[in-house]
């Protein structure tokens, strides 16, 4: 059998594998070895076998994951971002459909500190959900909301799939936050115009908030976001004013996090314990996924499979435009079935070759990757966010429920797409300011 038939087969198989629900890190490392072991031999094989988790954990920048992913779960777990609803809401109120653009306030404030929408949609789903139920929004309208916005955790930095994407890509981790953070408002703004084009056109959807807020009350609103904000504000900051390193501002984050739930009294032996125990779960099954895809790229190199698709596109002679929409249309197939940083993983070492022979600039490639994995958070028949939501908010909205609502916001993520195809510096403008 050829190199070239024996990685068709490993990629035949990896989907085969993930189709019949093995994990997606097993999948990954069990291919990767037999395809090794088929190309080069056995000792070769095991030798890969024994030097690739080390090589590829022991990356220094890939040590920011865990502290960024503490940071958020200590946040979370310590209500220190319950404040940003309770704020916007405040604030917003009394806008046509101002409670669900609260939402997407608050889980644009959450995205800030945990990296992760699923958290994100969870958290703001106890909050948001049943306040704007308790004013008689509409059940789509209100968990939709709630489950579209909280994407924007992987767009707005700290985003763990965008350091996932820097590791592998060897892109500067810096500036894919900074493109993050264009992505990231330009999602903000199209969720919020989809609500407000929805209540104009059926004010029923959001009836409009009568009651009075002072002045004095929105200010006090606002100080008990200080702490969050300051926590940002340093942790980005510093990153972005050159202060320290990706790794060294999650080590900050982490321990400002602790420092500000001290502060604030929240902080006990059990969030600490919760937060350090939900970090290692989250960060043990991210690195067996992130060492799989390591193998798998090193077999597709040796295969020769990966050049032999890219040789075979290039040949077509699409052009970029048209190369994007394809990898968008796979992403977002694979975003229905498979966790984002999965399906970020497996694609990689085949498209990544694709979009710099195509001269695609692999800053704005990372975000876009992010947005497109994120759509599938939203998208049946496994929007995870919206099984998320569903549970977090029990009987109050049914799943088919929550899938009506994010239906339109899922329209106004294509139309984004679309936009940041014809418009890349929406993420590129940022970081070639700094």
């Amino acid at each position: 059998m050829s190199e070239i038939m024996i990685g068709l087969v490993g990629i035949i198989a990896l989907l085969g594998l993930i189709a019949a629900n093995m994990q997606i890190g097993i999948a990954l490392i069990l291919v990767s070895y037999l395809g090794l072991w088929a190309l080069v031999g056995e000792p070769a094989a095991w030798g890969m076998l024994q030097v690739v988790p080390f090589s590829f954990i022991s990356n220094w920048t890939l040590s920011s994951v865990p502290m960024f992913v503490l940071m958020g779960y200590i946040c979370y777990h310590a209500n220190l971002t319950s404040g940003l609803f309770d704020a916007a809401r405040l604030w917003l109120s009394r806008l046509p459909g101002g409670l669900a653009i609260a939402s997407v306030f608050g889980c644009s404030g959450f995205a800030a500190v945990t990296g992760s929408s699923v958290a994100c949609a969870a958290a703001m789903g106890k909050v948001a959900v049943p306040e704007m139920l308790r004013h008689r929004y509409d059940a789509s309208l209100a968990t939709g909301t709630v489950a579209a916005a909280g994407t924007v955790g992987a767009l707005i930095p700290p985003s763990i799939l965008l350091i996932v994407f820097g590791v592998v890509a060897q892109v500067s981790i810096t500036d894919l936050f900074l493109g993050g953070i264009g992505a990231g408002i330009a999602t903000a703004i199209s969720y919020i115009l989809v609500i407000l084009v929805r209540v104009k056109l059926n004010p029923s959807l959001a009836p409009r908030v009568t009651e009075v807020v002072s002045l004095r009350e929105k200010l006090a609103a606002l100080r008990e976001t200080l702490p969050i904000v300051l926590l940002v504000v340093g942790v980005l900051g510093g990153l972005f004013a050159g202060l320290f390193t990706a790794t060294q501002a999650g080590a900050v984050g982490a321990l400002l996090s602790i420092v500000v739930a001290a502060f604030k009294r929240t902080l006990s032996f059990g969030v600490l314990r919760k937060a350090v125990v939900e970090t290692l779960v989250t960060c043990g099954s991210l690195f067996i996924i992130t060492i799989g895809a390591s193998m798998l790229t090193r077999f597709l190199t040796l295969s020769g499979i990966g050049w032999e698709i890219s040789d075979a596109v290039l040949a077509f002679d699409a052009g970029p435009i048209v190369l994007l929409v394809a990898i968008a249309v796979v992403y977002l197939i694979l975003g229905m079935f498979l966790e984002p940083i999965g399906a970020m993983l497996i694609t990689l070492p085949i498209f990544l070759p694709l979009i710099l022979q195509a001269g695609i600039d692999p800053i704005w490639f990372g975000v876009f990757v992010a947005k497109l994995l994120e759509v599938g958070m939203i998208t049946p028949p496994i929007g995870l966010n919206v099984f998320v939501l569903s549970s977090t908010v029990g009987k109050l909205a049914p799943t088919a429920v929550v899938f009506r609502g994010v239906l339109w916001f899922f329209v106004a993520d294509i139309a984004l797409l679309a936009l940041l195809i014809a418009a890349p510096d929406i993420i590129t403008f940022i970081p070639k300011f700094f």
